[in-house]
Parts: structure tokens; C-alpha cells; sequence
């Protein structure tokens, strides 16, 4: 058909350009909703966390979404950090399941909480002569073995008999299992430490990461990437000298809430990360915690939840719900996914913590 009006002709030719500024303008908004920045007064929980199944993290609803992470898989049910954890909690709908990382004697990331064998393995009995004396008592250091050797460990059977035969992943292993299904919310462990063995974790991080296509924030929707640590100055490398845009949280312990919860210990937490994990009292005992980190654009993501440990509260439920919708954290780690409250009940029972 041939058009006689040459205005509309016009407005036809016009039509792929337009298009072509519609759909730059709408890869330019992706890219800014994915470099994870965003400016104090809109804060996102875990910027550049976009859909992951029904878990939503956008501009939409950041203030409404409460995010859960498996600590060391559902280890209320399974024992710590094997793939039987891991597989539990994905199962139990954990949005993140986390991974503490060691390092062996030949240089491999394993997924392991403490950097001694002796509490979740039966290295005692599989190498007796190889423990040193640390401060008095016999200890079994991951660095001192290699993987093939970690490898011979039963990592199921202190937990219960029937995890028996269980094994310490390979950090490898775990993103493998998980990639898909949840999140990675990797801790980088001692890396002090392991740095004097001659072993820069940091960037052993980084480069599994790149190797797995998951070193970009928003790399892989399905399984987004947070690392978090204790140590500050590991933290400040990864964003600074190894350039990471992957959201980064500053763990917080009792010892070190002088030096980073005050107002000015916030600030310099949001030079280099996204958010703060501060053990669970410390917000207890100080409620305006999450809202002086809100403020500066930093999430909250509280340790540790456990239906073993939940005092003064009725219940680990009741205890998270409580932390989530009155004290308003973003997230939290706990041992048990299947208790996380995704919406608060009504009425509340058994809260008795400060109100936030």
C-alpha cells in the first residue's frame, strides 16, 4: 500500500530510529540497575540482585524484599558445609547459600567454616600424626593438607550417621551445585593468614569467579554474587587494587563495633561496601544500627539465626520475623531456611527484643 499523506511517510521512516534511541535508552538503565550504585537516599538491598525465580530485588519493591541466606547451607539438618547442606537449603528456598573459604597446602578454595579439620572431620583418625600444638591442643590445619588428602575425609558422620561419607567441597563444586537455583555468598577467611603462606585469596576469589562467567554484578541473573569478610582491608582490595563492582559486606563482631558502627565507622564501611553483617546483639542492643546504615546507603545482614539458640524469643521464626519487620534488616544468615518469614504474621507472638 502506498502512502499518499507525507507526513505519516515521514513519521514511518523515523520509526527505526526511534526504536533504535528506545531500546539504547533502556540498555542504559539496565546497566546502571546492574553496577550495583545507588545513591543514599534510594537504597537497594544488594544492588545489581535482580530476579532470581519469584525473588525480586528491583527499584519497585527494595524496601519490601527480605533476603535469606543458608549459613553454611541448612546446617541445622545437615552437617555444615558439604553438598548435602547446600542441596537442603536450595530446597528449603534459600535465596543465598553461603560458603566459608579455606585454602589447601596446593592451592584450592574448600568450602570450610574453621581453618582446622578436627570439628567437622575425622582427620584425627586419618592422619594422627600430622596435628601441630596450637596454644596447647592438638590441631589439624587446612593449609597443611592438600586437596587430594582432604579429599579422604568423612565430613558427614560428626553431624549424624547417616551423613557418613560426606565430603569438604571444593568451592568449585559448591558453585556448580548451587548456579541456578540461589545465590553465591562466599566469606573470604583469614585471608591474612593465608596471605603469609603465600596465597593471595582475594584474587583467587575473583579469578574462580571469572572462570564461572560470575565476576560482573548481574553476570548471571539466576545466581547472583555477594562476598563478604571480617577483614576490611581484604575487602578494600577487592573493590580498589582487583576493581570488583560485585557487592561486598563488612562482617561485624562484638570487638570491632567501635570501630565501624559509630556514624563515622560507617562511612568509611560505605566507601568499600554495599552493606554490613554485624553479629545479631549488636542490633539488638542498638536498633538505630540499621537505620544509620540505611541512611548511607549500606544493607544490613545480621549473624547467625538458629533454632538451637533463640533467647529471649519463642522461637528461631519469631526471632527473625523480628528482626526483619520491626528492626527492618535486609537480610540475615541462618541455619534454618525453612523457618525464614517471608512476610510478617499477625498477630506477633513471642517477641520480646527492643522494638526498632
Amino acid at each position: 500500500m502506498r502512502c499518499s499523506n507525507p507526513s505519516r511517510l515521514n513519521l514511518i521512516r523515523m520509526l527505526p530510529a526511534v526504536l533504535v534511541t528506545v531500546m539504547l535508552l533502556l540498555d542504559s538503565l539496565a546497566v546502571t540497575a546492574l553496577t550495583g550504585e545507588a545513591t543514599h537516599h534510594e537504597r537497594l538491598p544488594f544492588p545489581g540482585l535482580t530476579v532470581r525465580g519469584s525473588f525480586m530485588i528491583s527499584r519497585g519493591n527494595a524496601q519490601s524484599a527480605r533476603i535469606l541466606v543458608a549459613h553454611r547451607g541448612a546446617s541445622a539438618y545437615a552437617p555444615e558445609h558439604t553438598l548435602e547442606a547446600y542441596r537442603m537449603a536450595i530446597e528449603q528456598g534459600a535465596d543465598f547459600v553461603e560458603q566459608d573459604l579455606q585454602i589447601t597446602s596446593d592451592g584450592v578454595l574448600v568450602c570450610l567454616h574453621d581453618a582446622t579439620l578436627e570439628r567437622t572431620t575425622d582427620v584425627e583418625k586419618i592422619f594422627p600424626e600430622r596435628a601441630r600444638i596450637l596454644e596447647g591442643q592438638p590441631r589439624w590445619l587446612v593449609a597443611d593438607f592438600t586437596l587430594a588428602e582432604i579429599r579422604r575425609l568423612d565430613a558427614g558422620s560428626w553431624f549424624d550417621q547417616k551423613f557418613a561419607g560426606a565430603r569438604v567441597p571444593t568451592w568449585q563444586e559448591a558453585i556448580d551445585l548451587i548456579r541456578g537455583h540461589a545465590g553465591l555468598f562466599p566469606e573470604t577467611k583469614g585471608p591474612e593468614d593465608y596471605r603469609d603462606r603465600g596465597f593471595d585469596m582475594e584474587r583467587m576469589v575473583i579469578e574462580t569467579l571469572r572462570r564461572n562467567g560470575l565476576d560482573r554484578p548481574g553476570a548471571d541473573p539466576r545466581t547472583p554474587v555477594i562476598i563478604q569478610s571480617f577483614s576490611a582491608p581484604g575487602l578494600q582490595k577487592l573493590r580498589n587494587a582487583l576493581g570488583t563492582r560485585l557487592p561486598l559486606v563488612l562482617l561485624i563482631g562484638k570487638d570491632a563495633a567501635a570501630e565501624w558502627l559509630s556514624p563515622a565507622g560507617l562511612r568509611r564501611a560505605a566507601r568499600f561496601a554495599q552493606g554490613i553483617g554485624p553479629e545479631k546483639r549488636l542490633i539488638d542492643a542498638n536498633p538505630s544500627i540499621v537505620k544509620n546504615a540505611h541512611r548511607l546507603g549500606l544493607t544490613v545482614t545480621p549473624y547467625t539465626f538458629r533454632s538451637s539458640k533463640t533467647a529471649p524469643y519463642a522461637d528461631v521464626r519469631t526471632e527473625m520475623e523480628h528482626y526483619l519487620y520491626r528492626f527492618n534488616v535486609d537480610s540475615l544468615f541462618t541455619d534454618n531456611p525453612d523457618q525464614f518469614p517471608r512476610a510478617p504474621e499477625s498477630p506477633r507472638k513471642g517477641a520480646s527484643g527492643n522494638g526498632g
